[in-house]
């Protein structure tokens, strides 16, 4: 296994980070295997899913429906509905796997690999990538 850790910035708005072209960068001419993504924050996940077209503002809108930023959350500290951005890797999760043949991402003709990310008061997010044979 070979394994990398990168910082994004994600800011102080809510954000679907394409991470597709760092993947398919990190798996150039490694041949066969699995990519596993990985952020390690209790507030942030992964998703594969359509971006450019609207989706990915379609995914912030129905996270912001089911997770509304209000004061019903329990866990209360930080920017206001703070506590659904703990709830949320619950339904976004922090790891995606995705195959790798001949050192390509073997992912379909429309889908990326994001980083998810509504909280605001984390700015920078921290994601491994690691490259299993």
């Amino acid at each position: 296994m070979t394994s990398q850790t990168r910082t994004y910035r994600t800011g102080s708005t809510e954000v679907v980070l394409d991470l597709t072209d760092d993947c398919a960068a990190i798996v150039a001419g490694l041949g066969d295997g699995l990519l596993n993504v990985f952020v390690p924050h209790a507030t942030a996940g992964l998703a594969i899913i359509e971006t450019g077209a609207g989706s990915d503002d379609d995914l912030l809108a129905a996270l912001g429906e089911l997770l509304p930023a209000d004061d019903r959350w329990r866990h209360r500290h930080g920017s206001p509905g703070h506590g659904r951005s703990h709830v949320m890797p619950a339904i976004v999760p922090p790891t995606v796997t995705v195959p790798v043949i001949g050192g390509r991402l073997a992912l379909g003709t429309w889908q990326s690999v994001c980083l998810v990310d509504l909280n605001l008061d984390n700015p920078e997010r921290e994601v491994r990538f690691s490259f299993l044979l």
